[in-house]
C-alpha cells in the first residue's frame, strides 16, 4: 500500500513538473509573439514575464552558433531585421527548456523621405532588361539579363546605341555589375559564377565562383575597398575584391519599423549604399556600417510612366556628380534627379 502511495505521489510530481514546463513555454511563446511585430531597438532589454524569471536559474539566447546570457539587444550579437534565436532556460529544478523565437530589431530613428526633382532625362533602349547600371563621367556601363539575351554594354549617356557590346552564352543570366579600376565585375543570377572584364574593351579576363552563402546574384557595387553584393534577401555581402568568392562580412538592412528584403541593384556614393527594392518603386539610402536605412526615395510616379508589365520595374541606380540617375527594366528613359 505504501509503495502504491509513493508511486502515486511521484506521478503527481511528474504531472506538476510537466504542467509548469508547459506553462513556462506557453508564457514565453505568448511573450515572443507579442514582441515580434513591435520589435526591439538596439539597447533595449528583453524583459521576460515573471512566470518565467521566478522559476529559472539562468536564461540564455543562442543565435548563429553563439550564446549569451546578456538579454540586452546588443549590435555586437544581434543584427537588424529578423533574428531567429533559441531561448535556453535552465529551471531551478535543473531542467533545460528550449524555445524557438524571432527577435525583430529595428532602428531607433525613422527613415527620412528624401525629396527630389527631375532635372533631365536620356534615352534608354527599351529592349534591355537592365540588371546592373554604372556611370563614369559620361559613359554608361550596363549589364542586361535574361537567358539568351544577356550582355554587357558600354555607351554614351544620351545615346542608347552601344559603343561596345559583350554578348554572353545563352545559358547565362547576367545581373549586377561594378567598376574597380580598369575592371568590371559582373554577377550572374543562378549560374553561381561571376565574370571579370577589361573596362575599356569589355573583353573577359576571368571568372569566379560566387560564395556559397549567396544563393543568387542580384546587385553589385564597390565602396573603394570591397565589392558589395545582394542576393534578394535583407543582406549586404561585402566581398574581397581580390577574391570575390570570399565574404568579408555580412550586414543586414533594416528601418524603424520595416525589415527590408528583396534588396536588388546597388550603388555606392559618398559614404552610403543606395539600393532599390525589387517590385517596389523605391530606393533606400543605407549606412553601410550597420545596415540602417536613413532615407528613402519614392519613385512611384516615374515607375507608373514606364511600367507596362510585372517585370518592367525600377532597377537601375547610378550617379552623375551629385545627381542620381534612375532607370528600369525595359524602360525607354533614364532620369536624372537632383535632391531638394
Amino acid at each position: 500500500m505504501k509503495r502504491n502511495i509513493n508511486i502515486g505521489f511521484a506521478a503527481v510530481l511528474l504531472l506538476v513538473s510537466c504542467s509548469n514546463k508547459e506553462k513556462m513555454l506557453d508564457s514565453l511563446a505568448d511573450y515572443n509573439n507579442s514582441k515580434e511585430e513591435k520589435g526591439y531597438h538596439f539597447g533595449d532589454k528583453i524583459e521576460l514575464p515573471e512566470e518565467i524569471t521566478a522559476n529559472t536559474e539562468s536564461i540564455a539566447v543562442s543565435f548563429r552558433g553563439k550564446e549569451t546570457t546578456d538579454l540586452t539587444i546588443d549590435p555586437k550579437f544581434f543584427t537588424l531585421g529578423d533574428n531567429k534565436v533559441i531561448f535556453i532556460i535552465k529551471t531551478k529544478k535543473g531542467e533545460v527548456l528550449n524555445q524557438d523565437a524571432t527577435i525583430n530589431v529595428f532602428t531607433k530613428t525613422p527613415e527620412q523621405n528624401i525629396p527630389y526633382k527631375i532635372v533631365a532625362d536620356y534615352p534608354h533602349d527599351p529592349k534591355n532588361f537592365i540588371e546592373g547600371f554604372v556611370v563614369e563621367g559620361n559613359t554608361v556601363y550596363e549589364s542586361d539579363g535574361m537567358k539568351g539575351a544577356s550582355q554587357l554594354i558600354k555607351y554614351t549617356l544620351g545615346s542608347s546605341v552601344p559603343k561596345i557590346m559583350a554578348k554572353q552564352p545563352a545559358e547565362i543570366f547576367s545581373e549586377g555589375c561594378a567598376i574597380v579600376g580598369d575592371k568590371i565585375y559582373q554577377l550572374t543570377y543562378q549560374n553561381k559564377i561571376g565574370f571579370i572584364y577589361d573596362k575599356n574593351t569589355l573583353k573577359k579576363i576571368s571568372q569566379f565562383p560566387l560564395p556559397n552563402v549567396i544563393g543568387e546574384g542580384w546587385g553589385l557595387t564597390y565602396d573603394g575597398k570591397n565589392l558589395i553584393a545582394t542576393d534578394g534577401s535583407k543582406n549586404l555581402y561585402f566581398l574581397d575584391v581580390n577574391d570575390p568568392s570570399k565574404v568579408v562580412k555580412t550586414v543586414c538592412v533594416g528601418g524603424s519599423a520595416t525589415i527590408y528584403d528583396q534588396l536588388n541593384e546597388l550603388e555606392y556614393h559618398n559614404g552610403f549604399i543606395y539600393s532599390n527594392v525589387w517590385l517596389k518603386p523605391m530606393i533606400l539610402k543605407i549606412n553601410p556600417a550597420n545596415g540602417e536605412v536613413v532615407g528613402t526615395f519614392d519613385f512611384t510616379e516615374i515607375a507608373k510612366q514606364n511600367t507596362k508589365g510585372s517585370d518592367d520595374v525600377l532597377n537601375g541606380i547610378a550617379f552623375k556628380g551629385d545627381n542620381m540617375l534612375v532607370t528600369g527594366k525595359n524602360w525607354s528613359k533614364i532620369y536624372e534627379v537632383a535632391f531638394k
